[in-house]
């Protein structure tokens, strides 16, 4: 079976768009806010920030209604779902009002910096009955979903070894611009939490659950609390094993790297892009243009179409009555393991999930 890439649906495109709002209106609210206005079945119709001003600015910028008072923002007559744009360590507060108000919630990753926060995100919007989606887009990549359905297939064999490589640069800069990046409370780490959940998340979805990690991270470059540089060795519960490695220290950054390997052969991607497929018995499915995009060195060099698939699926998932394609509990998969990777590397010794 061939997981064919995510296409819009005809039918929804029909229907009245769905309303949206965002939280937060730095640089990833622009992803969303693009996407929002570009697909048929949704609409962008509020934006709320942390001051009058920035308020001000986010309304001339996206032309909606745009709010610095939660509550307000939350009463807007047309809203039905709302995007979590802000820290990641701010986004149980905003996720709870929305449910309590019936809002359906897309946060963006991770769910939180701790599960406890991210528990009490799922729990609320369960007991209001609203959907919890968490922005994981790179799900919907159509090299990556070439590589799923090998391994969902048993093209792959036996799992061995699983890898996620984040090789990235951030310059000073990138973390003098804002007062979160970079801090345990508003980040909750560094580059495992922010840049390389993303690849881990999706090394989880194609081997397994986790039974321990043994890490080590350390601040090389930066004057910041949460780590530039970091690697671990990982057990997944299938027996096979694991390394992942994120950073923001490794100038100039190199393209994000997936690699599986089973007893019948081995799928590498970089950047999304299939750029070794070695299966026993298979032709080669490298595509001839091998270049994806990837944020590397650039956290704006990421484009927002990705984003416009997992919105889709998002309003699908409202529309049908189903859970969307990454669930609260999904997304605390790859926190659980990022914050084993902590715990493993202040306590000196292998941490069991």
């Amino acid at each position: 079976m061939y997981l064919k890439p995510f296409t819009l649906s005809v039918t929804f495109n029909m229907l009245q768009p769905i309303k949206f709002g965002i939280i937060g209106t730095g640089a990833i609210a622009q992803k969303h806010a693009s996407a929002i206005n570009e697909l048929k079945s949704t609409e962008l119709v509020a934006v709320c920030s942390s001051s009058p001003e920035r308020a001000k600015r986010a309304e001339d910028q996206f032309q909606v209604k745009g709010y610095d008072n939660l509550e307000e923002f939350m009463a807007h007559p047309e809203l039905e779902v709302v995007c979590i744009c802000t820290a990641s360590g701010q986004h149980m507060e905003p996720a709870v009002k929305a449910a309590e108000a019936g809002k359906h919630v897309l946060v963006e990753k991770p769910i939180e910096v701790s599960l406890e926060r991210a528990n009490t995100m799922i729990r609320v919007c369960k007991a209001h009955g609203v959907k919890l989606g968490v922005i994981f887009q790179n799900r919907f990549n159509e090299g990556y979903l070439l590589l799923k359905s090998a391994v969902m297939n048993g093209q792959l064999g036996q799992l061995l070894m699983g890898n996620a490589y984040v090789k990235w640069f951030r310059d000073r800069e990138y973390y003098e611009s804002s007062d979160w990046k970079g801090t345990i409370k508003g980040d909750g780490g560094g580059a495992f939490i922010n840049q390389g959940i993303h690849t881990i998340d999706l090394l989880l979805d194609i081997m397994g659950e986790v039974s321990s990690v043994f890490g080590k991270v350390r601040t090389a470059l930066y004057d910041i609390e949460g780590e530039d540089t970091g690697t671990a060795l990982v057990t997944f519960e299938n027996g096979a094993l694991g390394n992942i490695t994120a950073g923001t220290s490794l100038f100039p950054g190199y393209p994000e790297r997936l690699e599986i390997y089973g007893t019948a052969g081995s799928v590498i991607l970089e950047a999304g892009k299939i750029v070794a497929w070695n299966i026993k018995g298979q032709a080669s499915k490298v595509p001839h243009s091998s270049q994806g995009s990837s944020g590397a060195g650039d956290p704006m060099a990421i484009g927002h179409a990705l984003h416009m698939m997992q919105i889709e699926d998002m309003v699908m998932a409202i529309r049908e009555d189903k859970g969307p394609l990454v669930t609260g509990e999904t997304a605390n998969k790859s926190l659980a393991v990022i914050l084993g990777i902590y715990e493993s590397s202040q306590k000196g010794k292998e941490i069991n999930l």
